[in-house]
């Protein structure tokens, strides 16, 4: 059977919960809601797992802090024996438009705090990644208190629709591949 971890990155509390630096949970909850799957507190995270089409899908929210974030990606890794191609990491990107998406299989950290830990960590930036738009609509010196800071009105009206989105992209890298998948979600 063919295993995939699916890492959403976020931060842990309530604090954190509807804010734009939390989309790869948010985006994970969505997914585990829709296929009726619940999380469980395992080390280093929450876990939600399915199953869907003979793929078995880990799906991961680290409990480590987003800064802290390539532990438990490594240990969900070494523990489930899942190769590096079949990762696929959910987080927010202030250098896209709001709610645009894009998959790519590998690259820098982009500042992302998340990623520059599991790239670290891991000794390689060589995982797919799936970026979800936040925009940089931030007044200078303002970028914390903007990430860390909650959907505005109009913002969260368009979140439902495109957290439908991203769950079908996941789904898409594991049945059909993360060339098909980037082909059908890229720029979406």
């Amino acid at each position: 059977m063919n295993k995939f971890l699916i890492v959403g990155l976020g931060n842990i509390g309530a604090e954190y919960v509807n804010t734009r630096h939390n989309i790869g949970f948010k985006a994970l909850d969505f997914l585990a809601k829709q296929e009726n799957v619940e999380f469980e507190t395992e080390k280093l995270g929450a876990l939600a797992k399915l199953s869907i089409k003979g793929k078995q899908i880990f799906l991961l929210k680290p409990n480590t802090y987003m800064n802290l974030s390539g532990k438990a990606v490594k240990y969900w890794m070494d523990k489930e024996k899942i190769e590096a191609k079949q990762i696929l990491v959910i987080t927010d990107d202030l250098n896209l438009n709001f709610a645009t998406i894009r998959i790519k299989p590998k690259g820098s950290d982009g500042g992302h705090n998340g990623l520059k830990n599991i790239n670290l960590v891991l000794n390689s930036n060589e995982y797919a990644r799936l970026r979800f738009g936040i925009s940089s609509e931030f007044k200078k010196g303002k970028q914390v208190d903007y990430v860390l800071g909650e959907w505005d009105a109009e913002e969260k009206e368009k979140l439902s629709e495109r957290l439908q989105v991203v769950a079908d992209a996941i789904k898409g890298f594991c049945l059909s591949g993360l060339e098909n998948t980037m082909t059908t979600y890229n720029g979406k």
